[in-house]
């Protein structure tokens, strides 16, 4: 028997109904409780075992982070450094040779984040905006970096000052996990900006 409700007016309304959980089902039910989310017993035999599916995951998820290290933040704030590198100049030539792409290849890319002091030589300059910019592949990896034409588009993007003052910074830098994790969010944040604005 469906319960109902007096409203102030004085007419009969009839109680609430919620839809089942469960995907798929679309039998409305009156629950019983504000935890009470499935219309019968099959249902709830179909609800717990995906609810336990979804807690196993989120706890394989976090037994996974207690597990990384310092490198793997360093790998991911990179991937997202890059890939904000290479959107930001998107509509821009290779910073080295002036050549823009006409190869569309169906898996990887053709275009890499070249940094101007790599970051094998100058790895504090990692995440430095002024010392990466989008590079061929073929100039970056093939070309060993084409050190020399970098730096003259470089000075024609950013100015001979800005391009010193990277060839002058020799400060270390090491940064923690924490600093890491919120590198590597500021930089998705970035990319997400630029995708919705494009």
């Amino acid at each position: 028997m469906i319960r109902t409700a007096i409203a102030r007016t004085g007419v009969l309304k009839p109680a609430r109904t919620r839809k089942c959980a469960v995907k798929g089902c679309a039998t409305r039910f009156q629950p019983r409780s504000i935890t009470h989310k499935v219309c019968g017993p099959a249902c709830a035999e179909v609800h717990a075992a995906a609810e336990r599916k979804r807690l196993d995951a989120k706890q394989t998820r976090e037994r996974k982070q207690a597990l990384k290290t310092r490198a793997d933040y360093l790998k991911e704030a990179q991937v997202a450094f890059n890939a904000f590198i290479r959107a930001r100049d998107a509509a821009l030539p290779c910073i080295c040779c002036g050549r823009t792409s006409e190869k569309q290849y169906l898996t990887g890319s053709n275009w890499d984040c070249g940094h101007y002091r790599s970051t094998g030589s100058a790895p504090h300059l990692r995440f430095n905006e002024d010392n990466a910019h989008r590079q061929l592949t073929v100039c970056n990896r093939h070309g060993a970096g084409r050190a020399v034409d970098y730096r003259i588009g470089l000075i024609q993007r950013i100015g001979l000052a800005r391009v010193e003052a990277l060839e002058a910074d020799q400060a270390p830098r090491k940064w923690t996990p924490e600093q890491l994790i919120e590198i590597r969010d500021t930089y998705r944040a970035k990319l997400r900006e630029l995708k919705e604005k494009a």
